[in-house]
């Protein structure tokens, strides 16, 4: 009797991956998975674990030229294995990337791995006792080079950014209404005065604003165990002093007018305060920062960068790839 085709007793299988292919010899910098859908864990405050659904790029290089392929279902077994165990640390992304080279070491020298998850963050409103969720855009890349490891943590948050410019335009305006309203030599009567500055006849113009970006990468000193987003994030958030709000009652968005009123903001302005705080934070070894002002004026962004300027480090290129 012929055995059955679906017989499950031990045969060989083909392995086309691991032929030679000598017409299309030639090495790769990089072969793997991208977009793969993981669950990670990050360590919270007061002992808590917070979990998020995460795309997950793995990647190693493929240094023989006489090999077709590498080992993908490796790759993936590996980011399961290390992402459904224990929380992301800079030593589990470590330990990731070995294992990467170890289940490859015929095959390569170089792996890498990146996560991009949202980071979700309670925040209390400005005013009022409400509070809200609000979602903050992360990414984790490891690099193991040659036995050298390197580790980015990218971080974006929203705020609101008033122009200075359109503010002295609207001062302006406002000046010639009273001008006009309030004829020069007669005497002003305060409470006419203070009537007309709550009339849309007397504020007849006001400053635009619009929802900006503020984009980090960080590269953290080799000793720090966990990954600090809500500090960065706090960081940034606090020099910028215009962070967009969740729960938002009418005391919280004339408190949120008045931050935006004390702190008018080009994108240049938001680019350095940033700096300034990340140069500050003894943590960080590296940064690369973007401001994007989407403005409403225009349907372009006004956009500004900034890096610490280490040898070696992030150059500052404008559209993303920060790091040589």
């Amino acid at each position: 009797m012929a055995p059955s085709t679906l017989d499950n007793t031990a045969r060989v299988m083909p392995d086309i991956a691991a032929e030679p292919r000598q017409a299309q010899a030639g090495v790769l910098d990089w072969v793997g998975m991208g977009e793969i859908e993981m669950p990670v864990s990050l360590a919270g405050d007061q002992g808590r674990t917070l979990s998020s659904g995460a795309r997950v790029n793995a990647f190693v290089n493929l240094r023989r030229g006489d090999v077709r392929g590498i080992h993908m279902s490796r790759l993936y077994l590996h980011v399961d294995k290390a992402l459904s165990n224990e929380p992301v640390t800079p030593a589990s992304i470590r330990r990731l990337l070995k294992d990467f080279l170890e289940s490859h070491a015929d095959l390569s020298d170089r792996a890498m791995v990146s996560l991009r998850f949202e980071h979700l963050v309670r925040r209390k409103a400005l005013a009022s006792d409400n509070s809200g969720w609000k979602s903050y855009p992360v990414s984790i890349t490891g690099v193991m080079d040659r036995g050298h490891f390197a580790l980015e943590l990218g971080l974006q948050a929203e705020y609101s950014s008033t122009c200075p410019c359109s503010a002295a335009l609207a001062r302006q305006l406002i000046q010639e209404q009273f001008d006009a309203d309030f004829a020069a030599g007669k005497p002003v009567d305060r409470e006419a005065v203070l009537a007309w500055l709550g009339t849309e006849q007397g504020i007849r113009a006001t400053p635009h604003s619009q929802r900006s970006l503020a984009e980090v990468k960080i590269r953290l000193v080799p000793s720090f165990k966990d990954f600090p987003i809500v500090e960065i994030i706090d960081r940034i958030e606090d020099a910028l002093k215009t962070p967009v709000q969740t729960a938002v009652k009418r005391v919280d968005e004339q408190a949120f007018a008045l931050l935006n009123g004390q702190n008018l903001m080009f994108c240049e302005d938001a680019a350095r305060r940033m700096q300034a705080a990340l140069e500050q934070d003894e943590r960080i070894s590296d940064f690369w920062l973007r401001a994007s002002h989407h403005e409403s004026l225009h349907p372009h962004d006004a956009v500004a960068v900034a890096t610490k300027g280490v040898a070696g480090g992030y150059t500052s290129l404008p559209d993303g790839l920060a790091a040589r």
